[in-house]
């Protein structure tokens, strides 16, 4: 433990949050000490962001009662009775938090280097030659690799685990007292999460500072949290020191939680079926990307960056590889090859879906989109806002069997919808509603029912489930290992949650620096790993 025997930084009493008839937060009372490690879990919706949020005073349609006294060294003052231009000092100075979402809280229009230095410059009056060089080195500290080339990117340039350090940085520019961090570290990789923990904890030994964490990754918690406290419908329902809550939950839910651990439930002995090409195979693949070259040389010809070479590989039917690496090692390149994504000048090497190679004409290959369907990452951002569930679920069939009158394409829309575990008996006019009425588990889904209802051979699974809590995550991952025994699916699995891979995939293949350096079942490569690089990402996991 981490805590001391002086006064509370941040003491919360009897936090009351509603959005108009609708109470979200209830009652919520705890106090965090200076250099202390509070994490605040629960799923989705019970109030984990709203209490951050309202912290802030940045709930501006919301009824906001109770008491927050911040002890800054002076007179302890209520957060949530500050005038406003009294809090906006406060904000990025004293009290700094990083949110789950970086695209929403970037500026697109500014370079991720000029929006750490704008804050430098507003809250420690530096220079702009001072805030420019400091943001390079904050940067620097939260494991960007070619931090001043990647101050000079746009958050559309870096990637999701890049932004994610980016926001860290911009958080931390003040050394603020309290961090408020809101899914820290739900973009990134294992060895960079663990990069993250090691800065927070590093930034709380030198500055003292204190950090609320909000997450559904319980294994972060396990590793970095001093208390924990369990929220459930807007209501803290247990609270305690991090050991004595994961080896003795005395509440339901709390105890819940801790069950939420991916189970393995495969037919470990489905194997290639004879006469059936494999689901997806690939020889010598190579991709590479054209890159500017520096000086004169680059009027006339372009150089060319290698993300992935010579990967070989091949997923029976009824199978799952599990494809693991950190960040840059070449796992979404992949994945794009996988989906014919990709111009043809780039692909090297052999790579075919049932045994059909990609052509790189969409009429050509219009036959195999049918047969190879993706589920993405966030299922905030893959569901089209404008277009009702129907439309979604059921655009797949217009694409490919367009003969399907609309009456019986509803009527298949209705049945994957069911078969995902949504029906019109949970939601009135269930094919007529729109994906914000929907919570993040929810809208998963969808999304499998929109890749399901073509009924494809193999799915592309990219990091299905880390945007979804641990109770979810469960059963969203036992509803697909539901679909591959009863189907014969096929999937291939980008995740860098080992767990995941522990309870999804038959085979694994280890990718760094676009190479493949480690492959085997699952089972051999998880538990007597022998490549020095995946034992560090088991370590870390």
């Amino acid at each position: 433990m981490t805590t001391t025997a002086t006064a509370p930084l941040l003491q919360v009493e009897d936090l009351r949050v509603a959005f108009g008839a609708k109470t979200v937060v209830e009652g919520v009372s705890f106090s965090i000490a200076p250099g202390e490690k509070l994490a605040l879990v629960g799923e989705s919706g019970s109030g984990k962001t709203v209490t951050a949020l309202a912290l802030l005073q940045l709930l501006h349609d919301a009824r906001v009662q109770g008491r927050a006294l911040l002890d800054d060294g002076r007179e302890p003052r209520d957060l949530l009775a500050l005038p406003e231009r009294q809090m906006r000092a406060l904000r990025g100075d004293q009290i700094a938090m990083i949110f789950q979402e970086p695209m929403t809280a970037l500026n697109p229009l500014m370079t991720v280097g000029e929006q750490i230095a704008e804050v430098l410059r507003l809250k420690r009056a530096m220079t702009t030659a001072q805030s420019a060089q400091e943001a390079i080195e904050l940067l620097a500290k939260t494991g960007i690799p070619e931090p001043a080339r990647r101050a000079g990117a746009y958050p559309h340039q870096l990637s999701g685990g890049q932004r994610q350090r980016a926001m860290i940085a911009m958080a931390l520019a003040c050394a603020p007292k309290l961090l408020l961090a809101d899914e820290p570290t739900t973009a990134l990789d294992v060895s960079l999460r663990g990069q993250i923990l090691d800065l927070l904890e590093e930034l709380r030994r030198e500055a003292g500072m204190a950090v609320l964490l909000i997450t559904h990754d319980l294994q972060l918690v396990r590793r970095f949290a001093d208390r924990v406290a369990v929220m459930q419908q807007g209501r803290l329902v247990e609270q305690g020191a991090t050991a004595q809550l994961f080896n003795a939950p005395q509440h339901p839910y709390t105890q819940k939680l801790m069950a939420s651990r991916p189970e393995r439930l495969l037919d470990e002995h489905a194997a290639a079926v004879p006469g059936h090409a494999p689901a997806l195979a690939a020889q010598g693949l190579r991709v590479s990307y054209p890159v500017p070259l520096p000086g004169i040389r680059g009027w006339f010809r372009k150089g060319a960056f290698v993300a992935l070479h010579g990967a070989d590989f091949a997923i029976a039917r009824g199978r799952t590889l599990g494809v693991i690496g950190e960040s840059g090692s070449g796992k979404s390149t992949l994945a794009q090859a996988a989906l014919g994504l990709l111009p043809p000048p780039q692909v090297g090497g052999q790579v075919a879906v049932a045994g059909q190679p990609w052509q790189g004409r969409p009429a050509a290959d219009r036959p195999l989109r049918r047969v190879v369907q993706v589920v993405f990452q966030d299922p905030f951002s893959s569901l089209s806002p404008r277009l009702t569930v129907e439309e979604i679920v059921g655009e797949g069939l217009l694409v490919h069997a367009p003969e399907v009158a609309a009456p019986e394409r509803a009527a298949r829309v209705r049945a994957a919808l069911a078969e995902v575990g949504l029906t019109e008996q949970q939601f009135p006019h269930l094919l007529a509603r729109y994906p914000h009425e929907f919570s993040g588990g929810q809208r998963q889904r969808i999304a499998l029912a929109r890749a399901l209802i073509v009924e494809p051979q193999l799915l592309v699974l990219d990091e299905p489930t880390s945007a979804l809590d641990v109770t979810i995550q469960k059963q969203v991952l036992a509803l697909l290992q539901k679909f591959q025994r009863e189907r014969g699916l096929s999937y291939l699995l980008i995740t860098h949650d080992v767990d995941v891979v522990r309870a999804m995939a038959h085979e694994v293949i280890v990718l760094k620096d676009g190479a493949v350096v480690e492959a085997g079942p699952a089972g051999q490569v998880l538990t007597a790993a022998q490549h020095p690089y995946t034992q560090k990402l088991l370590a870390a996991a």
